[in-house]
């Protein structure tokens, strides 16, 4: 999982929108300000161009290891649509049946539920410590269709007060997040399974600040004073 906002993205201009929930997949490439080689790497899969090249790669080496096997090779395109096709369609993604078999509709429903739960939880808690008192927050969860690697999963809370944009989390926030959104009994995993069975990718769970109880906002108004 990874947490969107202008401290985690180097790229801080992508963050920019006009309406929401703002989309990231297949409309801009978000770099890490810092991460894991898993993290990079499995960002830079998410461009075509980098995935065309490396399934391309080995004919390439063809050239290198017999002249006129890559001549042959070269010389017939289709060949290497195929490869790409294969690439794309059979080992990156499923097919329609297959995504149908992953999960029955009673368990999807209930992973999504489950998910607005602790979406709306994590939504209270982060409008509490930070006095947010009116508009709709928006805990946007996207994830990559690719379905034979690890999951990519793209979170960031959006508001439209007092315009559309993404919010500035702290380390706090991005904390209640990693710790509230997904554990053992709901992963990554599970909630893309019920996105490749339902072909939604992106999912929008919305908290009213205004529904922020005084108890919460008053529990973490004393956590900051213990804190300072």
């Amino acid at each position: 999982m990874f947490i969107i906002c202008k401290s985690t993205v180097a790229n801080s201009a992508v963050l920019e929108t006009r309406g929401l929930p703002k989309r990231f997949f297949g409309r801009v490439l978000v770099l890490p300000r810092s991460g894991s080689v898993g993290l990079w790497a499995r960002i830079f899969l998410e461009v075509q161009l980098l995935r065309y090249l490396a399934t391309l790669m080995p004919f390439v080496l063809l050239v290198f290891i017999s002249g006129e096997v890559a001549l042959t090779v070269t010389q017939s395109p289709v060949i290497m649509l195929f490869v790409i096709a294969v690439m794309e369609f059979r080992i990156l993604r499923m097919s329609k049946a297959a995504r149908l078999k992953l999960v029955d509709a009673d368990e999807a429903a209930r992973r999504l539920d489950m998910l607005a739960f602790r979406a709306r939880a994590c939504l209270r808690q982060i409008a509490a410590r930070r006095g947010i008192a009116q508009g709709d927050l928006h805990l946007v969860i996207e994830q990559s269709d690719f379905a034979r690697v690890s999951p990519l999963t793209l979170v960031s809370v959006q508001t439209d007060q007092p315009e559309p944009h993404l919010l500035a989390l702290d380390p706090e926030d991005r904390a209640i997040l990693q710790a509230g959104l997904f554990d053992a009994e709901l992963t990554e995993r599970d909630l893309l399974d019920v996105n490749l069975r339902d072909e939604t990718y992106l999912r929008d769970i919305v908290q009213d600040a205004r529904g922020v109880s005084a108890h919460a906002r008053l529990a973490a108004w004393m956590d900051r004073k213990a804190a300072s």
